[in-house]
This record gives C-alpha cells, sequence and structure tokens, in this order.
C-alpha cells in the first residue's frame, strides 16, 4: 500500500481537521509504531503502521458525517470553548464527533457545514480551491458605487489586498443598506473588515450559502444531513 502523510491520515480517520493534525503532531501527541512523532513532513502506510493519538489507536472510518446547520448570533465556532460560552457543538444531538469546517464569528448567524471527513473539511477551507460562501449582509449608510467596486476589485485589509468579491446591492433604506457578498477567501472577519474599509459598519450578517449548499428555508438552531446529492457538490 502506498505511503501516506500522517496529519492527511489522521484527518481521513476523523480525529481533525488536517490544519489541528498538524498542530496534534508537534504537540507531541501522536505516535507510530509506539514513538512520538513530530515532523509534519512523516509519512506512515496504512493498514500496517500503528497510529495512535492520545495513546488511542487510531482507525480509518468507512463512512463520514455531513452536516449543515444554521448558526444563530451568540454561539462560537468551536467544539469547545475556554471561556464556557455556547458552541455550535451544543446544538447538534449525535454522539459521533464532529466538528466545523472554518469559522462564523459570534455575532455571524447562518450557514455552517460539520463534519468528522477531515480530508474534505481541508479542502474545503483551502483558498486555492476558491469555493465561494455568499453572505446577506445588513450595513449602516448608502452604498455607493465607487464603493461597491472597490469591493468587487480588491481593496487592502490587514495588510493584504482581499480577491475580488461578488457584490450586489439588494436595498437601501433610509439609514442602512442591504448588500449580498460573495468570497472565497476565509479571513478572520474579513467580510466586516471590508466594509468598514469602505467607510460601512455591518449591522447584521448571515451566510446564506457555501458553493452549492444553501441555507435555504431553515431556521436558526436547526440541523440536518446533507443529502447525497449535496455531499456529492461538496465533493466535486
Amino acid at each position: 500500500m502506498a505511503e501516506e502523510r500522517l496529519q492527511k491520515y489522521i484527518a481521513r480517520c476523523g480525529i481533525a481537521s488536517r490544519r489541528k493534525a498538524e498542530e496534534m503532531i508537534l504537540q507531541g501527541k501522536v505516535k507510530v509504531n509506539g514513538r512520538i512523532v513530530r515532523e509534519l513532513g512523516s509519512k506512515i502506510i496504512p493498514g500496517k503502521d500503528v497510529v495512535t493519538v492520545n495513546n488511542k489507536r487510531i482507525y480509518e472510518k468507512e463512512k463520514y458525517i455531513y452536516i449543515k446547520l444554521y448558526k444563530p448570533e451568540g454561539y462560537v465556532t468551536t467544539v469547545k470553548d475556554q471561556f464556557n460560552r455556547k458552541t455550535v457543538i451544543d446544538l447538534i444531538s449525535i454522539k459521533e464527533r464532529i466538528y466545523p469546517v472554518g469559522r462564523l464569528d459570534y455575532d455571524t448567524s447562518g450557514l455552517l457545514l460539520l463534519t468528522d471527513d477531515g480530508d474534505l473539511a481541508n479542502k474545503l477551507m483551502h483558498p486555492k480551491y476558491r469555493i465561494y460562501k455568499t453572505y446577506n449582509a445588513e450595513i449602516k449608510g448608502s452604498l455607493s458605487n465607487d464603493s461597491i467596486n472597490l469591493l468587487r476589485t480588491g481593496l487592502l485589509i490587514d495588510g493584504y489586498k482581499t480577491a475580488p468579491a461578488k457584490v450586489k446591492l439588494l436595498k437601501q433604506s433610509q439609514n442602512n443598506s442591504y448588500v449580498e457578498i460573495s468570497i472565497h477567501e476565509g479571513k478572520n472577519r474579513q467580510v466586516r473588515k471590508m466594509f468598514e474599509a469602505v467607510g460601512h459598519k455591518v449591522v447584521k450578517l448571515k451566510r446564506i450559502s457555501f458553493g452549492n449548499i444553501v441555507l435555504g428555508n431553515m431556521k436558526p438552531g436547526e440541523w440536518k444531513y446533507l443529502t447525497d446529492e449535496e455531499v456529492r457538490f461538496i465533493k466535486e
């Protein structure tokens, strides 16, 4: 059997995302055939080498879990929170261990994917795959055409230039604007920072789609298993 990178194998076993698996390796939590391995380039032979995480042997999964959740505001996108705040895992009543694909801010609502398929989670989060996430944003003030063009061409925030966004002005009220924006990056609070960079504070932010997966008519706190068709969408 062909060799496989250790962090990729850990992710395929559903223990953690590939990025988190790398952290576990560096922290000395992973052993191969009884010896601690800290090198990220290490490879193993699945089915032959014995891999343990926190002294528990791990095995390849035969079937993975894929869930979509309507995350309400006021929940953190993590498995455990050091400040004992409510987490998105608290909303999902299954015994299997799953983890979020990417993040939604504490004060952002909308579509969040969760899975135990670490390899796929890594793909969905990696910027090179250019998977668009679409948000509905309510912002303060009137969004000008110049600002829309800046968002569409990319602008500087935190020392880097954002990739071009897809932007559609939905409507305007006396004080606020309602905007649909799609980005394929996922930096910390990126959508909020993009609007702030053109002079608008975000009042509300909701993610309505992740690639071809849509929030639809789900209600806050509701979750569903992905359909076979939706799973095919995210694996393509």
